[in-house]
């Protein structure tokens, strides 16, 4: 596991999830809302935010966290291994509600500068369509991954502690 990319519904913990691997396998982590966003929540230019991705991708090693769907063939071509949360969208949203409220006018780590949390009723609208909207495009496409791609589906909290513990003791017998 050397190029990881991880998707899934807002609040699903991509964020975290990556954190962890990176910890656990001392891979560099990148977040696409961070590559993506400028200061004031403006958005990148296609161009430029697509050059960024892929130089990135041209790394041997990193995990690359968000959706961006448009991103993902690029991303899938040289990723050798995809992790898809799918978690219930009542867990997401109470843990983008938490976050909003706990976060409120900070900037995240995994946030552009500039971009403090604030409440956002169009993002949250998002989240709780994520499932009838993004969800289906999200298991095409690790139904129509090659077999030497490695793919976890992951539903459920206990399913993302158990690939962190198959990861960690993993990763210590590498070193």
């Amino acid at each position: 596991m050397q190029r990881v990319m991880i998707i899934g519904g807002p609040g699903s913990g991509k964020s975290t999830l990556a954190r962890q691997i990176g910890e656990a396998l001392d891979l560099p982590v990148y977040h696409i809302d961070r590559l993506f966003w400028r200061p004031g929540w403006q958005e990148s230019e296609k161009g430029p935010f697509n050059e960024k991705l892929r130089r990135l991708y041209l790394d041997e090693r990193w995990i690359v966290e968000g959706n961006y769907s448009r991103t993902w063939p690029e991303r899938v071509a040289r990723a050798d291994c995809i992790i898809f949360l799918d978690l219930p969208t009542p867990l997401r949203l109470w843990r983008l509600l938490k976050r909003m409220l706990a976060s409120y006018g900070q900037v995240r780590a995994d946030m552009a500068p500039g971009c403090p949390e604030r409440l956002d009723w169009a993002f949250l609208h998002y989240a709780a369509t994520f499932p009838t909207h993004s969800r289906p495009r999200a298991l095409e496409l690790l139904a129509q991954l090659p077999a030497e791609k490695e793919r976890h589906h992951l539903r459920s909290r206990t399913a993302v502690r158990a690939i962190l513990q198959r990861i960690r003791p993993a990763a210590a017998v590498q070193a």
